[in-house]
């Protein structure tokens, strides 16, 4: 659903857009990588977030730095949030009919994780942050993307974040929505009014071998995410859009919820960024003098 406002009023261009798509922990790189722009005086207009990418990028949007937003991401990203279980959600599995089986299926209770995201944000909502921030997530009910840019901040992230299965969908603005990465893993899409784009996306690594039916899920839905994430980058680039690729030089594997190695990963996102400074600079200045024509991006709401 296209948001009314944006559809009637001229397109306003982002001159340096986020983009952060989701990786676990290791998008809180993404702090990093801001806050080793911030020394150079760069600073993102619009942030746009998948999943944990969301998560993080929201810190970045509210204007969090340093020390501030290291504390805060380790209350928004652990481990325990994804072992509350749902008790009724095994008789649902044993027996259906008897339990209500229904779409809304889920395996773990996202209460914690909303009551974590308020401590840290309030009732603040989307269209109150200091840099506009736009959420991805997916229509469960039609597959279809959508980028929220409106509403509680609490919400769009819960949507963004909900796993289908592991978590229960979450009703936004008359729908009802899951996880970002089923659609759109790195959302550069929605960021189609910016004249550069900054990506940090994270292609998954295949299974070395497939002994067992989670290696094959996994082989499956890697390859799955990684193409689509290549298209989404090679479309931007095809209608003339900069994109420059944040890589991470990591020199080991970092699990899902290794909270321990966000350390790690802040200080590998500001070499990233580092690496990346004078290609940046130089696409500014570009963009600057031969601006492209904005385009607004499609499943806004």
């Amino acid at each position: 659903m296209m948001d009314n406002a944006l559809s009637t009023r001229p397109a306003r261009t982002h001159r340096l857009a986020f983009v952060l798509g989701s990786g676990g922990v290791r998008s809180i790189a993404a702090l990093g990588v801001a806050e080793r722009l911030a020394r150079e005086g760069l600073q993102a207009d619009l942030v746009v977030g998948c999943s944990s990418g969301a998560l993080f990028g929201a810190q970045i949007a509210r204007g969090m730095h340093g020390e501030e937003a290291m504390r805060l991401a380790t209350t928004l990203w652990s481990a325990e949030l994804t072992q509350q279980r749902r008790w009724r959600a095994y008789l649902q599995l044993v027996a259906p009919k008897l339990a209500g089986f229904s779409a809304g299926f889920a395996l773990r209770d996202d209460r914690l994780i909303a009551e974590r995201i308020t401590n840290a944000f309030g009732d603040v909502q989307l269209e109150q942050l200091p840099t506009p921030l736009r959420v991805a997530a997916t229509d469960a009910a039609t597959g279809q993307p959508v980028v929220l840019t409106r509403g509680y901040l609490v919400d769009a992230l819960r949507a963004s974040m909900a796993v289908p299965i592991i978590f229960p969908s979450v009703a936004f603005g008359g729908r009802h929505l899951v996880d970002g990465v089923l659609s759109d893993p790195l959302p550069i899409a929605a960021a189609a009014d910016a004249r550069v784009v900054l990506s940090l996306g994270f292609h998954g690594s295949m299974p070395r071998r497939v002994d067992r039916l989670s290696r094959l899920v996994a082989q499956t839905s890697t390859t799955l995410i990684n193409n689509l994430m290549q298209a989404r980058t090679d479309a931007a680039q095809a209608r003339g859009q900069k994109v420059i690729a944040i890589e991470l030089n990591l020199d080991r594997p970092v699990g899902l919820w290794e909270t321990s190695a966000m350390p790690y990963l802040f200080e590998a996102g500001w070499r990233a960024a580092e690496a990346s400074l004078l290609d940046i600079v130089a696409a500014l200045e570009d963009a600057d003098v031969c601006p492209v024509q904005p385009a607004l991006p499609a499943f806004v709401c």
